[in-house]
Order: structure tokens, then C-alpha cells, then sequence
């Protein structure tokens, strides 16, 4: 029984998937927007915002965790310096998910997930 088990596999196994995941919030906070699955974007959106709520915290245990999890360094600046600061008066909800047309060639439903402005 998997009472109160969330999250998707994906069909992936699960080093595969939290490198996938890593990936996705890495290149969202890097570009600010990426196209992706529904259920992609359905995963990946709590583990951004947390990303940035790690960034308003500012402190160097809050930097550690982000350095651990993003893959970049610069991306991780950029989190600190510039994306945590546009939402100081904001408590959640940094992200936007808005349907696009399916995907040409298998009809998987496709999304666009972005930082709010």
C-alpha cells in the first residue's frame, strides 16, 4: 500500500529523476521561464520556491543548502542577489504554471513554468 506517498516517478529510476528534478530548477532559476511537461512542472514547482525562500533567508546555512541542490554557483548568486530580493513582501507563490499546446509528436501536455515578475 503507498498511503501518503506523493510525488511522480516519471518513469525514471531515482537518481535519474532528482538529477532531472536538479536540472529543471537549476535552468528555471537560471532563464526565469522553461517550457516543460505538466507533471514535470507539477514536481519541480515546490522545489523552486523553496530554492527562493532559502534566498530571502540569506543566511550561510541557507546558501549551503542552495549550493547543494542547484548546479551552478552563478545560479545560486543570482537566487541570493537578484530573485529572493523581488519577493521580500511575498510569503509563497513565486511561480506561474500556463498551459500550452500538447506536444507535437507524442500529445504529452506541455507547460510553461516562470518566475512572477
Amino acid at each position: 500500500m503507498r498511503h501518503n506517498v506523493g510525488g511522480r516517478k516519471l518513469g525514471r529510476p531515482t537518481d535519474h529523476r532528482w538529477a532531472m528534478y536538479r536540472n529543471l530548477v537549476t535552468d528555471l532559476l537560471d532563464h526565469e521561464k522553461i517550457q516543460t511537461t505538466e507533471a514535470k512542472a507539477k514536481e519541480i514547482r515546490g522545489m523552486a520556491e523553496h530554492m527562493i525562500t532559502l534566498g530571502k533567508d540569506g543566511s550561510l546555512n541557507a546558501r549551503r543548502q542552495v549550493l547543494g541542490f542547484v548546479y551552478e554557483e552563478r545560479v545560486t548568486e543570482k537566487v541570493f542577489k537578484e530573485i529572493a530580493p523581488r519577493f521580500t513582501e511575498r510569503h509563497g507563490g513565486y511561480t506561474r504554471i500556463t498551459k500550452l499546446a500538447p506536444r507535437q509528436g507524442d500529445g504529452a501536455s506541455m507547460v510553461q513554468i516562470e518566475l512572477i515578475k
